[in-house]
């Protein structure tokens, strides 16, 4: 049964840094491209960033460009989202997702067929 976990969530002052998780079980990791999406309360879905099956395509979205940067390791099955230089807009309900893809990677949620429940991310003084 394909399972996606994340951790790595809090309460951070701006300028801060916190790195989220996403612990994957359940499939071939290294085929599929993971995305990481995020919620703020009120507003639609938005995507962060993405990172190929292979690790070698990765997107990030112009609002976290230079800021974010997105990871994974095959052995752990695990993706990583190093956010630094956090901003209060940056908050929000993180999720990370899967989809089949070992050579691209795409910042469309409608590509994403597998979804974790998410972790809260609060960017406030």
């Amino acid at each position: 049964q394909l399972q996606l976990v994340e951790s790595g969530g809090g309460l951070v002052q701006p300028g801060g840094s916190l790195r989220l998780s996403c612990a994957a079980s359940g499939f071939t990791f290294e085929s599929f491209a993971m995305g990481w999406f995020r919620q703020a309360p009120g507003k639609e879905r938005e995507a962060v960033s993405c990172i190929s099956g292979s690790g070698a395509s990765r997107n990030y979205s112009n609002s976290v460009k230079g800021r974010f940067t997105i990871s994974r390791d095959t052995a752990k099955k695990a993706v990583y989202l190093q956010m630094n230089s956090l901003k209060p807009e940056d908050t929000g309900v993180y999720y990370c997702a899967a989809r089949w893809g070992p050579w691209s990677a795409s910042l469309d949620d409608r590509e994403y067929t597998y979804w974790g429940q998410g972790t809260q991310v609060t960017v406030s003084s």
